[in-house]
């Protein structure tokens, strides 16, 4: 654990701002935090006030729906965007200029996602998850900084070192990719008795890199400014990553491409487009050089498309529709309305309810055309099925990502993400034998902004509420958080019930779906759900709330169950470590009567710590600040 004395470090001389950083870490990490690199940051830092009144804002909002029991809405037709001069009603005709898609994102098929690095590994195996991603056949890949990257120790550095290597090709990295391109054609001999990289030199330069920072609500745990107040960990990404690469990528030809993250309205991402401005100017390339996908993961952001589009202009490239945290984002937003009662996770696909008219309002507004004709893309959201099982398990599992991915095609998606290289190949061939590049300018109804429209983007529909259903949140959010103390961000998962059962597939599960648990958890314990169905061995009939008693003994029966569970399923060495915490994390979160806002507040303040009492005394210092006023502690403590 990292003690007091290992924190101060000396600070940046600069004439625009000065930053400090974590002891030893710009030396260890001389490759990444260049002098260029912290220039420019220094140079965006003035950005870190405004980054702090929006989420300032974000809370405001949220509690003034609680206190007012009132629903989003739409913005008013005539008012102008929040830091533009744009006109709501001109947004939403398309009166806005957008950008031409460029040549390596016009087939966007299958785009993986993952982070580049693991934790406390050598980098020589840390390497190996940039080599599977370029080597996997997706036509892009979507490498992590935020809700699979582990933040352990200095593992957001370690991603940014990795990609850097990988993208300049660097020695090291092309011996791993080597390596690599063998095992997966071994792995691919058996299962589709071929190969799946014939060229590995060549594949490298197969697929679009892009890079998703991390939000906007989220401090850098290594960098922060002079004064001792956080830098916003956005900032702190798209600096490194757009720095350390663009030259490299730009020479190769390739786009500078971001995945924007929990973006909730126009003005936040009005703020964006500003800080990738003042970046691109900094580094003398011309404006609009970056370009942007939106994933659409907040129900505000829903109400907001065709201004997020406008404000964005000529980076904008796409929405994406991503499952989970969209999820979170619903439930948390109607916290306040003691009638919404979301069913078990499992009954929240893509054509559920509010998840429908979501889905169908993205894939409207990117085919709303700007004022010069041009269109958006749609890349659907993700496949986390991984085919590692027993063989009828596999077979079960892949046909339903099959199906998955058939109907979003058919929908108008020009494409899914996939959570594992070894899916690309199965779902990838859905595009293919469609043929079409992408599904740009498809022929949909405007987007209309009703009443109706508004109800729909909340909208229950029936499906089961059941102690299962509260068992696999509890064991799943469990795994999650005690993952997450041990830097695996993104780990494969299932109920702990299907332990030992090869017929139930783990499902590659990252920050999100933690999210969606407890948000899920609080909303039925808080709001006196009924179970849908009796469970005989819980004791519960149906028409039983989930009350408090129940809740914890459901706690205590689940961890139990983690505690008695092999290794393979929960490390050893965790039992005793990290997975104490996550239960403290999860009682707090559940049982609290003011709903926090994110779970990964509750992990982050804990990261590298080991100590459950250490643990508890900063659990209890988060909920009391943030019952007490809304304050968010997101610094790093050990800073």
């Amino acid at each position: 654990m990292m003690t007091q004395k290992d924190i101060m470090s000396p600070t940046i001389d600069d004439p625009k701002s000065r930053l400090e950083i974590r002891a030893g870490l710009e030396n260890e990490y001389s490759d990444i935090l260049t002098a260029e690199a912290l220039s420019a940051l220094a140079a965006l830092a003035g950005f870190e006030d405004r980054r702090r009144e929006f989420m300032r804002a974000r809370i405001d909002r949220r509690a003034k729906r609680f206190l007012d029991r009132r629903p989003i809405t739409f913005l008013d037709a005539n008012s102008t965007i929040e830091g533009t001069d744009i006109k709501v009603q001109d947004a939403r005709d398309g009166k806005f200029d957008g950008s031409e898609i460029p040549t390596d994102l016009q087939r966007q098929w299958i785009q993986g996602t993952g982070p580049a690095t693991r934790p406390n590994t050598p980098i020589e195996r840390s390497l190996r998850n940039v080599a599977y991603a370029l080597l996997s056949g997706a036509d892009g890949w979507m490498f992590d900084g935020e809700d699979a990257l582990g933040q352990l120790s200095t593992m957001s550095l370690d991603n940014h070192r990795n990609l850097k290597l990988a993208i300049a090709q660097d020695p090291m990295f092309l011996t791993v990719a080597e390596q690599v391109a063998a095992e997966m054609n071994n792995w691919s001999q058996g299962f589709f008795e071929r190969d799946i990289v014939t060229d590995w030199r060549k594949q490298l330069n197969f697929t679009t890199k892009i890079y998703r920072a991390r939000g906007l609500h989220l401090d850098d745990r290594h960098i922060r400014r002079a004064d001792g107040t956080g830098i916003g960990a956005s900032l702190v990404d798209v600096t490194l990553y757009v720095v350390n690469n663009q030259e490299a990528l730009r020479a190769a030809g390739s786009s500078v491409v971001l995945y924007l993250p929990k973006i909730q309205t126009a003005g936040e991402a009005t703020l964006w487009g500003n800080m990738l401005s003042a970046l691109e100017a900094h580094l003398s390339l011309p404006d609009g050089t970056i370009k942007t996908y939106v994933l659409v993961e907040q129900l505000e952001a829903s109400f907001q498309l065709m201004e997020i589009r406008a404000t964005l202009g000529r980076r904008f490239v796409g929405f994406n529709t991503g499952r989970w945290d969209y999820i979170n984002s619903v439930s948390d937003a109607v916290s306040w309305d003691e009638g919404f009662h979301n069913p078990n996770i499992d009954a929240i696909g893509m054509t559920y309810g509010y998840m429908r008219n979501y889905e169908d309002r993205v894939r409207r507004a990117v085919n709303t055309p700007d004022q010069n004709g041009r269109c958006a893309l749609w890349q659907g959201g993700m496949e986390p099925n991984i085919p590692v099982g027993s063989k009828q398990g596999v077979a079960a599992s892949m046909e339903r990502a099959v199906a998955g991915a058939q109907r979003e095609q058919q929908a108008g998606a020009s494409g899914k993400w996939v959570a594992h290289w070894k899916m690309v190949h199965i779902v990838r061939p859905v595009w293919e034998q469609a043929g079409d590049a992408n599904q740009l300018g498809r022929n949909f109804p405007p987007v209309t902004y009703t009443d109706t429209d508004a109800a729909g983007l909340t909208l229950l529909e029936a499906a089961p509420r059941t102690v299962r259903g509260a068992r696999d949140l509890l064991s799943v959010a469990l795994q999650y958080g005690n993952a997450f103390g041990q830097g695996m961000q993104a780990a494969a998962l299932k109920q702990a019930d299907s332990f030992g059962n090869d017929d139930v597939l783990y499902l590659m599960e990252d920050m999100a779906t933690g999210e969606i648990r407890l948000s899920i958890l609080w909303e039925w314990l808080h709001k006196g759900v009924a179970f849908s169905e009796s469970d005989e061995p819980s004791g519960v009939s149906a028409g039983d709330p989930l009350t408090g008693t129940l809740f914890e003994r459901l706690l205590e029966e689940e961890y139990d169950k983690l505690l008695a569970a092999g290794n393979r399923d929960v490390h050893d060495d965790s039992k005793t470590t990290t997975l104490p915490i996550a239960r403290a994390i999860v009682a707090a979160y559940v049982t609290s009567d003011v709903k926090a806002p994110w779970y990964i507040d509750l992990l982050n303040i804990n990261l590298d710590n080991d100590d459950l009492d250490e643990a508890q005394g900063r659990i209890e210092k988060f909920m009391t600040a943030f019952t007490k006023d809304g304050t968010r502690i997101t610094d790093n403590l050990y800073f």
